[in-house]
């Protein structure tokens, strides 16, 4: 099975502290994603065990591309929200630097994960369920799939009542559009 990717993020203000420290929540549980699919609480509790147990970790990449690590996720776990990861940008690399220069100055503030699916089931309308998956890395990227979400904590905040969230989910919509997707 491939590697499959969820762009996804955060509703909240985007944290980079200590000048290169970030978190947010990578994953939303119960939350549709463009794509159509949701996933469940627990969906990456396997996966983490299995992870810890061998001593590995989830790496942190830039746009997906396993060429160009540019940090590392000290912490990523499940809470009743979602998956939560807090990690550090290395910022003596140069992707590392341009990366926080971006989230600082809030060009990109999107996490993606990217995964295998373990265990889903389908509600005959092309959406998925997805109970289990098996976590390889959480990226920073520019354009998320679940719109709800951005680096930083979640915030108890109605997206549908800040006009400049409202105004960025447009150009957002608009920018996939005209990439053809």
């Amino acid at each position: 099975m491939d590697l499959e990717r969820k762009f996804c993020a955060v509703e909240g203000d985007l944290s980079l502290t200590d000048g290169s420290v970030i978190e947010g929540y990578a994953s939303l549980f119960g939350a549709r994603d463009q794509g159509g699919d949701t996933v469940e609480p627990g969906a990456y509790a396997a996966s983490l065990d299995a992870l810890k147990a061998r001593g590995g970790r989830i790496k942190m990449l830039w746009q997906h591309d396993p060429a160009q690590p540019i940090g590392v996720w000290d912490e990523v776990r499940e809470d009743a929200t979602g998956l939560y990861v807090k990690g550090r940008i290395l910022t003596d690399i140069d992707r590392g630097r341009e990366a926080a220069s971006l989230i600082a100055a809030g060009a990109i503030d999107g996490l993606s994960i990217g995964y295998r699916t373990r265990r889903a089931v389908k509600d005959g309308k092309g959406r998925r369920l997805l109970s289990e998956l098996e976590l390889w890395e959480v990226s920073l990227v520019t354009f998320p799939m679940l719109p709800e979400a951005r680096l930083g904590g979640a915030k108890a905040a109605d997206a549908d009542t800040d006009p400049l969230r409202e105004m960025a989910a447009i150009f957002r919509t608009a920018a996939r559009e005209l990439a053809g997707g």
